[in-house]
């Protein structure tokens, strides 16, 4: 969609990938079309970095930005790619429903681990339960209005009603805002955990995970334990390097890792390795699955 029209908008041409986006197979594209732009999701970046043959500008000399979008970009993700790769990658958010990114970082304005500021002339709000405008700091839904957003859902009355609401898109992603402007994701509204009375956002558990040097891919999901409560259980993908040994050793070095990381309250009280995450076709992990 946006791929072909955004660079017919400017007469540049676009680069399609017909098949699944395998880490060589992109690499290999690179350096066949030399493209001054390339866009992706965070788990193909992830996927790219460990490549033994990723290297300055990933395989095209004329490499100047990178965009990610989807899914969140691991603050991580974005700082070791500007090492390895040379060129910042600005993580933004849109919608199907507003046809247009809203939330963006700017190349001149990169806060990794967010996903920037609002871009004009959109305006973006962070609501309470009840409704009103979050504090700094304070979670809440993010909501947005513009130009471009869609009058409702074909046929389905009550989505739409619940998704547009007077001016306002109900976008069901939570956030937070801090003091300086930029916009941080916490996840689905409804995957957010609430594990001892306090809402645990799964994105900061897998980001946390994820910066662990054996880690590659990591999703974290709800999962009941004996008593019947909600904690985080976690499935992670190892680097190709990372030792398989002693999975036990690995799952508390992992847990303790996290809650040095973010607090102990919040590391997964369970950790399942696999050799891979259920995907969409663009690479989304399908975190639906991993609760069946």
């Amino acid at each position: 969609g946006n791929s072909m029209t955004f660079p017919m908008a400017v007469g540049a041409a676009s680069v399609l990938f017909p098949e699944r986006p395998a880490p060589d197979a992109v690499l290999a594209t690179m350096q066949r079309f030399q493209p001054t732009i390339f866009a992706g999701v965070p788990t193909l970046y992830a996927a790219l970095l460990a490549q033994n043959a990723i290297g300055p500008g990933a395989g095209s000399d004329r490499l100047r930005r990178c965009i990610s979008a989807g899914e969140p970009l691991p603050e991580h993700i974005g700082r070791r790619w500007r090492e390895v790769v040379g060129s910042d990658i600005l993580d933004g958010l849109g919608s199907t429903e507003m046809l247009h990114i809203f939330l963006s970082n700017r190349p001149d304005d990169i806060r990794y681990g967010t996903t920037g500021k609002p871009v004009p002339p959109y305006e973006v709000r962070i609501v309470t339960e009840s409704g009103e405008d979050a504090a700094d700091g304070e979670t809440g839904e993010l909501i947005v209005k513009g130009p471009s957003e869609a009058e409702g859902y074909w046929n389905q009355r009550d989505k739409s009603r619940r998704t547009f609401r007077g001016e306002w898109t109900y976008t069901g992603d939570t956030y937070t805002r801090d003091a300086d402007g930029y916009y941080r994701y916490c996840g689905r509204s409804d995957d957010m955990l609430k594990v001892s009375g306090i809402w645990v956002s799964p994105f900061e558990v897998e980001e946390a995970l994820i910066g662990h040097a054996a880690v590659l891919e990591a999703a974290v999901v709800g999962h009941p334990d004996p008593e019947g409560l909600i904690k985080p259980k976690a499935f992670v993908v190892l680097q190709q390097s990372a030792p398989r040994d002693d999975p036990d050793a690995l799952c508390e070095a992992l847990q303790s890792h996290v809650k040095e990381q973010i607090g102990v309250w919040k590391y997964p009280r369970w950790i399942e390795f696999c050799d891979n995450l259920p995907k969409t076709a663009t690479g989304k992990i399908q975190r639906y699955k991993l609760r069946q």
